[in-house]
């Protein structure tokens, strides 16, 4: 068996993977550092380091900014972004690090990206570990982004190393158990592709007491049921002469073979080599050779036994990421088959995606952890303090999402200025927080899909919205769709309602989102609409004077304009097998108001149906802001914090009230008026209302 051990991928191997090793101190910081962190071999480590000398220096990728539009957002301190690598990167740097590593049978070694750059003593460690190719540079295209938010370690496994799963286990269980113990408030993420997956999981199985967070690409688990472990008997028999096609090769790794050539030229970039032209670079030659690859094959096996063995031991949180195009394993059901094995875990599918994921256009790392919730500094996820701000990029893809409901519903938002004028716009909204908006939730919650966006647009305000936590509890087999459609909202700030978090957004000054309605509003019975469901106590003026926030009540009008409502909660309770599943989902969640009587504390968990309608408009009106600052003393008094709560519903109301009768004199209400117009002045000009 191969020596098992690690030390610190030399210098020389490539400058843009590895930290200077010649500053004027004569060593790194960053090796002291890992040399402490890391299992070393004193006599390796000595004579790699004598026999090479480098200056190495840092290479950033810089991205060009996005264009400007009226529907776009390129917000300053938001712009720094992913590193523009491609797959034509990942060829030229693997086939560097193979080369200057060729003379070097192992073993296996951790290396830190230059590109990752400098990270904050806060962020948690972040181990990658790559798939059959067990170069390292998997995530080449996710390094800078990662490198802002973890310390971001990779594993090396040279070509000629023969070490066994089980010694690859050992070598990483030991890195984390040193981690662990010299900072044991922070998890550690294993994020592991294919073959490194399997090692993940290995290590998670034996270590259930340390705080690990895994991520698992097109997990090799399923080995036993792919076409791969067929050709381990067919390699055996070939001759060494014969070399596999790496065109083949190339088209495996890749939903579609054309996909990240054509991805390029969609963009505008000039035209990547051919699949033929990078066959010729040698450089998969180079990784798999026939020798290595049945080697490769046979870790697979033993890696997927191992690690199907020990599936129930495994109790850390995990994120399982499916190709949908992986023509090397079938990952889709393999993931079905692990978020079902595995308790604490969550499924997010790519359907147009081969094996190799993190290297294809349109994958972001940063924004999949983000977006399941998965990134946080300690033992629990605070979504106020562990909450990263969205890019410019991930914001506008969101918004492309929603651009038709803006484009078809011309919303209308209206705000009050402190003298009690009423503008359209929203420069009545202060931009220092903490604010509090308060008001009236749509069916289904229309209305925040145009209005989120329209804050951070205008004002460059972005809302956290106080949601329920249904968005943030996987049902697993409780028949509710998974989390991953929700992942836009997540992203977008949105934190589950609870006293803890709303006093965090408070005390942080943010600008947050509030519904005391919730769920009973926004799945109300047919002809309520429009009509509050509060609860009978006020449950947020306290908590907002204490910190001096100020409250704006708003309405919102246009549900009526787009949807009809076919069975309501009250249709579906009278159909049996609708009522047994509603009783089961409502049995499923917390209580978001475990003091509050009546339907409004008894909100059952359900599906609306419902007719969508021709579209009409939406508008918004801002009232008149209410400060609470210097009346902390005053609103203790329960009574005169029930007050000003009446005040703020009663002034919902009116919102509501001033906006169903004015809107009767837009003549821009019908879609085709807007239309006609829109065709006219181009579809980003703001379409006429009612006059003010």
């Amino acid at each position: 068996m191969a020596t098992v051990g690690a030390h610190i991928i030399s210098a020389d191997l490539s400058p843009a993977y590895c930290r200077d090793t010649t500053p004027s101190s004569g060593k790194s910081k960053r090796n002291q550092i890992l040399k402490r962190r890391l299992a070393v071999s004193n006599e390796q480590a000595q004579a790699s380091t004598a026999s090479r000398s480098t200056a190495a220096t840092r290479s950033f990728a810089h991205n060009e900014l996005e264009a400007e539009t009226k529907r776009r957002v390129s917000v300053d301190e938001y712009c720094s972004e992913g590193n523009g690598k491609r797959l034509k990167d990942y060829f030229d740097e693997a086939e560097r690090v193979i080369r200057s590593s060729s003379s070097d049978g192992g073993p296996p070694r951790w290396f830190s990206p230059l590109e990752c750059g400098p990270h904050s003593p806060q962020s948690p460690l972040l181990l990658f570990l790559p798939g059959i190719d067990g170069v390292g540079l998997g995530l080449i295209r996710h390094h800078q982004r990662l490198g802002k938010i973890f310390d971001v370690w990779s594993l090396h496994i040279p070509v000629k190393d023969r070490t066994s799963f089980t010694g690859l286990v050992k070598l990483i269980e030991t890195t984390v158990r040193s981690e662990n113990c010299r900072s044991p408030k922070r998890p550690i993420y294993l994020v592991g592709e294919s073959l490194g997956a399997c090692l993940a999981l290995a290590v998670a199985s034996r270590n259930p007491r340390i705080d690990l967070v895994l991520v698992l690409s097109n997990p090799a688990t399923s080995f036993s049921r792919s076409a791969l472990q067929s050709t381990i008997p067919l390699l055996e028999l070939m001759p060494s002469q014969i070399t596999l096609s790496l065109s083949s090769i190339l088209s495996l790794m890749t939903g579609n073979p054309l996909k990240m050539v054509m991805d390029n030229v969609v963009k505008g970039l000039s035209p990547q080599p051919t699949i033929e032209q990078l066959s010729q670079d040698l450089v998969l030659a180079d990784i798999l050779p026939k020798e290595t690859l049945l080697w490769k094959l046979e870790l697979l096996k033993a890696a997927s036994a191992y690690a199907n063995a020990r599936l129930h031991a495994v109790k850390a949180q995990t994120l399982v990421l499916s190709s949908g195009k992986d023509q090397l394993l079938p990952s889709q059901e393999e993931g079905q088959r692990l978020t079902s094995a595995l308790p604490k875990s969550q499924l997010r599918s790519f359907e147009d995606h081969g094996h190799f994921l993190f290297l294809e256009d349109g994958v972001d790392l940063v924004t999949i952890i983000k977006g399941a919730s998965y990134y946080r500094r300690g033992k629990s996820l605070d979504y106020i303090s562990d909450f990263m701000p969205p890019t410019a990029t991930e914001f506008n893809e969101l918004n492309e999402e929603n651009r038709w409901m803006s484009v078809l519903m011309s919303p209308v938002m209206l705000s009050t200025l402190e003298d009690g004028k009423i503008v359209r716009g929203l420069s009545g909204i202060p931009s220092e927080g903490p604010v509090l908006l308060v008001g009236y939730h749509n069916l289904m919650g229309f209305e925040v899909h145009t209005m989120v966006p329209q804050f951070l647009i205008e004002r460059k305000i972005l809302l956290r919205g106080l949601t329920h936590p249904i968005l943030f509890v996987d049902s697993k087999d409780g028949g509710l769709p998974d989390l991953g459609p929700y992942d836009k909202f997540r992203i977008m700030g949105a934190v589950p309602v609870s006293a803890v978090n709303f006093y965090k957004l408070m005390s942080s000054k943010s600008h947050a989102l509030l519904y005391p309605g919730g769920m009973r509003e926004a799945m109300h019975r047919k002809g309520e609409e429009y009509k509050l469901f509060w609860p009978e106590t006020s449950e947020f003026v306290r908590t907002a004077a204490t910190f001096g926030a100020t409250i704006i009540p708003f309405g919102t009008v246009g549900e009526d304009d787009v949807a009809q409502i076919v069975l309501d909660v009250d249709d579906q309770m009278k159909i049996p097998f609708m009522k047994s599943q509603i009783e089961e989902w409502t049995k499923q969640y917390i209580k978001v108001r475990t003091g509050t009587e009546g339907e409004v504390g008894n909100q059952p968990i359900h599906f609306l149906f419902y007719l969508p309608k021709v579209p009409g408009r939406f508008y918004y009106y801002f009232g008149k802001p209410i400060e609470t600052k210097g009346r902390k003393q005053e609103l203790r008094d329960k009574k005169k914090a029930h007050e000003l709560y009446l005040e703020i519903k009663s002034e919902v109301e009116n919102c509501l009230a001033y906006l169903k009768e004015k809107r009767e004199n837009d003549p821009y209400r019908n879609i085709l008026a807007r239309l006609i117009y829109q065709a006219t002045h181009g579809f980003t000009s703001q379409v006429p209302t009612f006059e003010l």
